[in-house]
């Protein structure tokens, strides 16, 4: 964790457009200009949870929270609403382990490593897990200015 703003650990919930269940992420733990740690602790309830752990998989998501945490932290850093935003693709996806153990306590971290005028960002991320990192990819993003109009479009 470097160059980041420390926080004291906040509900990640106030920064998603995400409610209830399908909000993945516990807790935002850091964030700066280009940087966001977010944590997740894998309980028997979690989503997506079964007898094994959290399937690998689901780290994708994790990461997507954790950009959307990230998107959510800036806009309230300038006084303006958490928007929802769209995953548009994950490059490289890479999980060194087939479930994510149940007991296991998470760090997601996500980089900016592009933010275009137009709303596209891609982010790289990794998770990691006891110092041991469990999973890695980059991660493409898009937030349109306006999601209504751009979502009336798209239905045409």
């Amino acid at each position: 964790m470097s160059q980041s703003s420390t926080v004291e650990a906040l509900d990640i919930r106030r920064f998603l457009p995400h409610s209830g269940v399908m909000v993945l992420l516990d807790l935002l733990l850091e964030a700066g200009p280009e940087d966001l740690w977010a944590e997740v602790t894998i309980r028997p309830d979690s989503m997506f949870c079964d007898a094994h752990g959290v399937p690998g998989w689901v780290g994708v998501e994790y990461m997507a929270q954790a950009i959307a945490a990230y998107a959510g932290y800036a806009a309230q850093l300038r006084n303006e609403a958490v928007k929802i935003g769209f995953l548009l693709g994950t490059r490289r996806y890479e999980a060194n382990c087939s479930y994510f153990a149940i007991g296991s306590v998470l760090k997601v971290h996500v980089h900016r490593i592009l933010q275009a005028d137009n709303g596209i960002g891609s982010f790289e991320c990794h998770i990691h897990a006891a110092g041991q990192q469990l999973a890695n990819a980059t991660v493409t993003v898009f937030q349109p200015a306006d999601a209504a109009v751009f979502l009336e479009g798209s239905s045409e």
